[in-house]
């Protein structure tokens, strides 16, 4: 059962990694775990002992700095000792807690499968055949599995891992052997290797950075200041309210300090077209004029004329607009 196990999680492992690519952070996590634990044989007091498999379970909380991961895990294991010459509780099982201290790696922080290695080291603690925990021992272990993000604050763990201690010690006294060996048979304390393998289901939240701020929205587009001024018919003379309009302008160039103005002449659609191409330059070199007496550079102005191409008001060729006998005044 073991080997099939261990083939499962080999070909888990095997699986391609999966490239959609999310946004890590670095934060805390914690998370739950359990699976199956496989004790492997020893010998006790010089009996054989062929442990059944067991199960752990546990937690961690820890830190990820996107690849390196530590933390500090706790995981119970049991199994069932399959021996009644060398009892270790009532129900008879192996049981042991380890608390260590892990660090390990995500080779693709960024993908929604990541594989992962790691180990740890830490205390241990073992039935000793009269208490429960009572054997305290130093604990090691080394870890290969596959990372799924799910998002980025959870994620789903499969690992396969060989779980180590130091030899625990077993207090003979009161347990005796179905068959004389070494150690402390009949009496007094002896020690066993203890060796795991274990496959671990985990789920893990981390507790990211808060989301940002929405941005807030862009403040709309300022139009330049513009103004307009409009003639008679065929004329490029400046009425009373066009040179008001024109100081006005000149105004706000002077609030600005350093601007471009574009004076741009237009004419209606009746007349032919080069005639009203001059007539728009007149137009627009008249408001020019203007703006210099009240005060404007004249290297400010820049002069445009466009005819009958631009009508502010569509009408068909020929008819005389007053809207579209205009200069436009744009300041930049």
């Amino acid at each position: 059962m073991m080997k099939k196990a261990l083939m499962a999680a080999a070909a888990f492992v095997a699986l391609p990694v999966m490239a959609q690519a999310q946004t890590p952070s670095s934060g805390f996590y914690i998370g739950a775990e359990g699976g199956l634990n496989w004790l492997l044989n020893t010998t006790i007091n010089g009996v054989g002992v062929t442990p059944g498999t067991g199960w752990d379970a546990g937690g961690v909380i820890g830190y990820d700095f996107v690849g390196p991961r530590v933390e500090l895990e706790g995981v119970y294991r049991s199994n069932p000792a399959n021996n009644t010459a060398v009892p270790f509780s009532s129900s008879n099982n192996i049981n042991q807690l380890g608390v260590l201290a892990n660090l390990l790696y995500d080779f693709a922080p960024g993908s929604t499968i990541t594989p992962y290695i790691g180990a740890g080291a830490g205390v241990g603690f073992v039935d000793n055949g009269t208490q429960s925990l009572g054997s305290t021992v130093f604990a090691y272990q080394a870890i290969l599995g596959l990372g799924w993000n799910i998002d980025s604050n959870f994620r789903v763990n499969l690992d396969g891992r060989y779980y180590g201690t130091s030899n625990p010690t077993y207090n003979c006294n009161g347990n005796f052997g179905a068959t004389a060996g070494t150690g402390c048979f009949g009496g007094g304390n002896t020690s066993w290797s203890n060796n795991n393998f274990s496959i671990m289901l985990g789920l893990q939240l981390k507790f990211g950075p808060p989301a940002p701020a929405a941005a807030p929205p862009p403040p709309p587009p300022v139009s330049p200041p513009s103004f307009m001024v409009f003639f008679d018919w065929d004329r490029s003379n400046l009425s009373a309210q066009a040179l008001a309009t024109i100081q006005q302008a000149a105004n706000v160039y002077k609030t600005k300090g350093s601007a471009r103005i574009t004076a741009t002449g237009h004419t209606d659609t009746s007349g032919p077209e080069a005639y009203n191409m001059a007539l728009s330059l007149r137009r627009a070199n008249a408001v020019k004029d203007a703006l210099v007496r009240d005060g404007v550079p004249a290297t400010a102005i820049t002069v445009i004329g466009k005819g009958k191409t631009q009508p502010l008001v569509q009408t068909g060729d020929g008819v005389r607009e007053p809207q579209n006998r205009r200069v436009e005044i744009v300041i930049q």
